[in-house]
């Protein structure tokens, strides 16, 4: 997301570099801790509107790409096996998964845009994207297992789990308006009460006067 300003001011060269830097792929980013945090952060971004939307929007009607049947087609046929709901590292990291994964990810340049740009991808799919629970993937990767949980409905719990908790709010503030209702009728029948046995005591004074009234009639 981009930002401007009533003034133009020219990019630094700094910054010139950093925006260069974060168009690479993954891999040309070698140890350079500065361009690891910039590559990082946006690729937080990315993982933070991506986890909202699979908690606002039931992940089995979403479309990630124009290709999505493509990827998933071709996932499936090369990681028929693979367990996508609690990922292992070692099938995506380990020597033998990326000589697997490489001509799987290669299939698609030019197909999907910036199909190797790094991205976060979660282990545990219930869970959101803590540090313990998300390693860095290629885009193609991240899409190719990200389509088939939401497919295959593994997604469905994180969306399950935001909406029990919007509705158990609404029930709690539900039950509590309820109360101060309860508590305002109760008062409503407190006054009715008291209002009842002023007039009842106020009758009972008034019958007093009139019969002190007749005796003292009778006794003149």
């Amino acid at each position: 997301m981009e930002t401007t300003s009533g003034t133009a001011e020219p990019v630094s060269g700094e910054l010139a570099s950093v925006a260069h830097a974060l168009s690479l792929p993954a891999e040309s980013y070698g140890n350079d801790p500065d361009i690891e945090m910039a590559w990082a952060m946006k690729a937080m971004q990315h993982a933070e509107v991506y986890y909202k939307l699979i908690s606002s929007v039931d992940p089995q009607f979403l479309k990630l790409t124009k290709v999505d049947d493509q990827i998933y087609s071709e996932f499936r046929e090369n990681f028929e096996k693979l367990r996508i709901d609690v990922l292992d590292p070692e099938e995506l990291k380990s020597e033998s998964a990326k000589e697997k994964w490489r001509p799987f990810c290669l299939k698609f340049d030019g197909i999907v845009e910036d199909f190797n740009y790094g991205t976060l991808l979660r282990l545990d799919c219930s869970q959101g994207y803590t540090e313990e629970n998300t390693i860095f993937a290629p885009r193609i990767q991240f899409l190719a297992i990200e389509i088939a949980r939401n497919r295959e409905g593994y997604n469905k719990a994180v969306y399950t789990s935001v909406h029990d908790k919007e509705e158990e709010k609404e029930g709690n503030h539900g039950r509590e308006k309820g109360t101060d209702g309860g508590r305002a009728e109760e008062k409503g029948d407190i006054r009715e009460r008291e209002k009842t046995k002023t007039n009842k005591g106020e009758e009972k004074e008034k019958g007093a006067d009139k019969e002190i009234s007749k005796s003292g009639e009778t006794a003149m």
